[in-house]
């Protein structure tokens, strides 16, 4: 069976994270325990919800900039709406995340229909869900955090929290969408030329719509998941998933033109910075440094993960005809 080359970045982003773990072990008591180990999962599965619908986004060519706001409003609304109430659970879920998709919609009908720069456009959305959310809670989010909610990162489903078992199911349900439906394909299409899609009579507006309404719905859920993590809500709590979200599609080798990338790759690059992040705060390297080794890992894995690295060992094209000319005489 054939691996893509998606499907092998992936794999390899797997094993530098496996040997990331390896070198926590070897640093002192406690490093890359089991305990450690599922604390890194619990904490990568914030970063791979909010980058699943950033890298539907960046698969089209665009960028959400939005992303950590909506997940701020969706863990304010869960926190003021849903509470201990089981009946609320059932309605407030669905309830916010339509909302937040809703606030991704509004992105997308702007990229496509007014054609603003998505850079633009999501950043403006950002500014007013931060707006909206500072005037629901007038500075200060009331409410009370949902015991199911909270229950899915200290309960146990197949020998892991449940959290992170939602996300592999997450990630699996994404990928069979992404690779084995028409909507997929066409994600595809347009991040590969739009144009061209365009004349090909694809819906290249409902898409761009429809993508930026799963990266508002993902954050949305993110914030949910986070008020239940963290047992309340605050003003910031989206506000460092930002560029780890933007990061983990990068890393995990989605094509910032769009065109190329998979949710495994997304899933491996988001756990392999969050492992890298609880490494390098372990050695309690200052705030600085931290951020530096934070940026020269990315990089690093961007140039080890580009598909012509094998070029950059061998001579240029003129010095092999000639190497091999005085072989020849020789």
């Amino acid at each position: 069976m054939k691996i893509g080359r998606d499907d092998a970045q992936a794999l390899t982003l797997f094993a530098i994270t496996i040997a990331f773990m390896l070198v926590m072990s070897r640093v002192g008591p406690g490093f890359g325990s089991a305990s450690q180990i599922e604390a890194i999962l619990v904490l990568a599965s914030f970063v791979m919800v909010v980058a699943f619908g950033q890298h539907f986004v960046v698969l089209i060519g665009g960028l959400d900039l939005a992303v950590g706001s909506v997940m701020t409003l969706g863990g304010i609304l869960a926190f003021a709406w849903i509470g201990d109430s089981a009946t609320a659970l059932w309605w407030g879920v669905p309830a916010i995340v339509a909302i937040t998709g809703l606030v991704g919609a509004i992105s997308g009908i702007g990229v496509a229909f007014a054609r603003i720069p998505p850079f633009v456009m999501t950043l403006a959305m950002g500014t007013i869900a931060a707006s909206a959310f500072l005037g629901i809670t007038q500075g200060v989010p009331r409410g009370s955090a949902s015991p199911f909610i909270s229950s899915l990162f200290t309960g146990s489903w197949i020998g892991l929290p449940p959290v992170v078992v939602l996300t592999i199911a997450l990630t699996a349900l994404g990928s069979i969408v992404q690779r084995m439906t028409a909507l997929g394909r066409r994600v595809y299409a347009i991040g590969i030329n739009p144009n061209a899609a365009f004349l090909a009579g694809l819906p290249v507006r409902r898409v761009t719509i429809l993508c930026y309404a799963v990266s508002g719905a993902t954050a949305g859920l993110a914030g949910i998941l986070m008020m239940g993590y963290s047992s309340g809500a605050t003003l910031t709590m989206g506000q460092s998933y930002l560029l780890p979200s933007i990061a983990a599609v990068v890393v995990g080798g989605t094509s910032i033109a769009g065109g190329r990338g998979s949710l495994a790759g997304v899933a491996a690059g988001a756990l392999l910075l969050t492992t890298f992040t609880t490494l390098v705060t372990g050695l309690a390297v200052g705030e600085g440094w931290r951020i530096v080794a934070y940026g020269s890992v990315i990089l690093i894995a961007l140039l080890l993960l580009r598909s012509d690295v094998s070029r950059w060992f061998k001579p240029p094209s003129g010095i092999q005809t000639s190497t091999a000319r005085l072989d020849a005489g020789a």
